[in-house]
């Protein structure tokens, strides 16, 4: 599609959203023609673009805990911007079940540590 041919609709599908034209009929159920008449100019309904917003970036709200956490295209970003897919969160939930004297000693630092950073950050 030609610059001066985007609509706004085309712009938050494919360059916000990420989204092909079959992807979008697939997330929205929806046909590949009325994802292309979207494009040329036709509104988008309402929950459609609900869908593609979440399917594009979705922030995890529930609490304060969460804060910076989303999910984007199906991984968890964390608050440093690294991406985590379902697998590595699975390896890592049985690596900490595992449990072995030095991981316990090791976790204990690490949630002394994170407990001193979060007064300092509250202070603030």
């Amino acid at each position: 599609m030609k610059y001066n041919q985007m609509t706004n609709n085309y712009f938050f599908r494919f360059y916000k959203c990420g989204l092909s034209v079959e992807k979008t009929a697939e997330l929205c159920f929806k046909t590949v023609r009325q994802v292309k008449n979207w494009d040329k100019g036709t509104e988008i309904p309402p929950e459609c673009k609900r869908l593609m917003r979440m399917y594009c970036e979705r922030k995890i709200g529930l609490g304060d805990s969460w804060k910076g956490f989303s999910i984007v295209k199906n991984r968890l970003r964390l608050p440093t911007g690294r991406e985590l897919e379902p697998q590595q969160i699975l390896t890592a939930v049985a690596l900490l079940e595992i449990e072995s004297d030095t991981d316990k000693r090791t976790l204990t630092k690490l949630l002394r540590v994170s407990r001193e950073i979060s007064k300092i950050k509250n202070k603030s």
